[in-house]
């Protein structure tokens, strides 16, 4: 007689003080887990074997990690329980529970209101980059010295005293590199802290998606019209390299 796979699915439960329900924000995108809460304590479930193991959960303050089994709570490799699973509690998926807050749209340039901070972080994952941001005065030399087909599937736009350049195959040249993610110009191996946050700011700041938002790593933004960019051109660019010089 076949063994009955149900018997080997482990439910995983856990709880944390909701004085640290602010540390939650790094599981927002766990739309499979469900949460819960009592008068002190947070409450959640429904994590996969992978999400059980995973460094964002295990990093969290005061976090108790159980397995649940024939209603009891156990702790890992226990073979005592620490207690029975919880009954009377209304669930709802993390997602839908952790709603943010965002602040007044700020259009300064690389300025965000710090009522709901913006936070980047490094990541392993490697993306192909798009933009290009240069001081132009390290870039005019080789600008005018690249052939035309180069610059022919590159825009740009003057951003104070550097140029950002956006397209595929990118210029050959010195700089800070971005990636594409939802419409936000993201720095070469950096992500949102929390990864499902950039739909919810191109909603905020970027309604039309008639435009870029371009970051940088201390989570500070500028956002860029895409008509505004041009055809990167040597004309073009001449010609901005004379209107800085008259001005």
């Amino acid at each position: 007689m076949a063994e009955n796979s149900s018997d080997n699915i482990k439910e995983f439960w856990a709880e944390l003080p909701r004085t640290d329900e602010d540390y939650l924000g790094s599981l927002r995108d766990w739309k499979n887990v469900h949460i819960a809460t009592d008068d002190e304590t947070i409450w959640l479930k429904g994590f996969t074997d992978e999400q059980a193991s995973a460094s964002e959960l295990h990093q969290l303050p005061n976090f108790l990690l159980y397995e649940l089994r024939d209603g009891l709570l156990f702790k890992k490799e226990a073979l005592v329980p620490s207690g029975k699973m919880r009954t009377a509690l209304l669930w709802m998926p993390i997602d839908k529970a952790l709603r943010l807050t965002f602040p007044a749209s700020n259009q300064n340039y690389f300025g965000i209101s710090e009522k709901f901070p913006v936070r980047l972080k490094e990541s392993n994952e490697e993306h192909p980059v798009i933009a290009l941001l240069n001081r132009i005065d390290d870039c005019k030399e080789s600008i005018v010295a690249l052939p035309k087909f180069r610059l022919e599937k590159i825009e740009w736009i003057v951003i104070g005293e550097k140029a950002l350049f956006l397209g595929t195959p990118l210029l050959s040249l010195p700089g800070k590199t971005y990636w594409t993610k939802d419409g936000h110009l993201l720095p070469s191996g950096f992500d949102f802290e929390f990864k499902n946050l950039s739909t919810f700011l191109q909603q905020k700041y970027n309604k039309e998606s008639d435009g870029w938002l371009l970051w940088d790593e201390n989570g500070n933004y500028l956002s860029i019209k895409k008509t505004d960019f041009r055809p990167l051109s040597v004309s073009s660019f001449r010609l901005t390299e004379k209107s800085r010089e008259w001005n």
